[in-house]
């Protein structure tokens, strides 16, 4: 029997209710189309900072784009500076450039909220009002002036800096009254970094504390298989969930989701062979997005993560990690036995980033008041990050 999973947000519709979870340097457009090509789910840009997209960088305006056939289109935004996301939202809505738009409230990396930002944001409860406001406000005004409707806005978060220091029940509380159109949280402080387990009772308190307000609760954490996602769902209540290092080297997880929220049985990890050629496919994307050296030189951080666990020899782990052309790549693993079954061992293990936890970075007197004071407004001003990525 199929269960119907629908989370309907506006225009945005994700059945199954999965979201794949911004990864600096991992969610680009390459990625998204290789997962999209495994499975259904709503698959988020890289973090995209509000004041480099508002420039017009480059960079930015690559990694903010989407292929003429993704869609729904979803980027997620950071910033530390209300203005200048409001400005970012309104340019993504006036230029209909995306669909939904996430605001990133739990990024924990040193450079990020040691200006303020990511995890640290939400600490500053009338900045963090100020600025979800606003981005809600902006879209609504721009697609107001398009005579469209506006793109969903959501927030993702942490539970907060540390344990003597949590925000994410407030902030779901001022998120929700500012309208976004749901709040999603790692069931981790900062402090956590990677480390350790993901809390998901506090998924549980989260849904229980916005239940007045209508408004969807996905949990995000420890979603290494298929099945941790129902449990995840059956044990807090969330709508959905977002997915993160859970699919790294195995975008087929997407697919393995499909199933699981279908209520069908779940198709197995693919072999070796299999395995091999979704490597390939996800190199071949890369380099159709970067060129050939660039974009080979990027797909060598995904070879270990694609190989976890597979009797691969040291001289072709080594030589997959150093391929600068698809020829290469094509000979590195043509020397592969590829008989080998997916090694259930590490099916459902931690992958990724595995960082201890460690203090987190802040500005000057973070943690002396969660009103933000004048000075530290204009030290958030000139700490705008100007470089997207995380």
């Amino acid at each position: 029997m199929t269960q119907s999973h629908q989370l309907r947000v506006g225009d945005v519709a994700l059945d199954p209710p999965v979201v794949l979870a911004p990864m600096a340097g991992i969610t680009n457009r390459a990625f998204r189309r290789l997962c999209r090509e495994q499975g259904g789910a709503l698959y988020v840009s890289e973090m995209i900072t509000s004041r480099a997209l508002v420039e017009r960088q480059a960079k930015t305006t690559l990694m903010a784009s989407f292929a003429p056939d993704e869609s729904p289109r979803s980027i997620q935004l950071y910033g530390v500076d209300p203005d200048t996301v409001a400005a970012a939202v309104t340019l993504l809505v006036a230029e209909d450039r995306a669909d939904h738009i996430d605001i990133n409230m739990g990024c924990p990396v040193a450079k990020v909220t040691r200006k303020g930002g990511g995890a640290a944001l939400p600490w500053k409860r009338d900045l963090f009002r100020a600025l979800i406001s606003g981005a809600v406000q902006a879209a609504d005004n721009a697609a107001q002036r398009r005579s469209v409707q506006p793109p969903p806005v959501t927030i993702k978060m942490r539970m907060g800096i540390d344990p003597d220091h949590l925000t994410y029940l407030e902030a779901g509380r001022i998120a929700a009254e500012a309208g976004v159109s749901w709040v999603a949280l790692h069931a981790r402080t900062a402090e956590q970094l990677y480390s350790g387990q993901a809390q998901w009772d506090a998924i549980t308190r989260l849904v229980q504390e916005l239940a007045p307000f209508d408004i969807p609760v996905l949990g995000n954490g420890d979603i290494w298989a298929a099945t941790d996602a129902l449990s995840m769902v059956s044990q807090t209540g969330c709508d959905g969930v977002v997915v993160g290092r859970g699919c790294l080297g195995r975008p087929w997880l997407f697919g393995q989701l499909d199933d699981a929220f279908a209520g069908r049985s779940i198709r197995p990890d693919p072999g070796l062979a299999e395995v091999l050629d979704i490597m390939r496919r996800h190199a071949e994307l890369l380099c159709e997005l970067y060129g050939e050296e660039h974009g080979c030189r990027d797909f060598r951080k995904h070879v270990s993560w694609y190989l976890k666990g597979f009797m691969i020899g040291s001289t072709i782990r080594a030589g997959l990690g150093l391929t600068e052309s698809l020829a290469d790549l094509d000979n590195w693993i043509a020397q592969i036995d590829a008989d080998q079954p997916f090694p259930e061992v590490v099916a459902d293990k931690p992958r990724g980033r595995t960082s201890s936890q460690r203090r987190v970075a802040l500005p000057d007197g973070w943690l002396d008041s969660q009103e933000i004071d004048i000075d530290q407004s204009r030290t958030l001003l000139d700490a705008e990050l100007a470089v997207s990525g995380g």
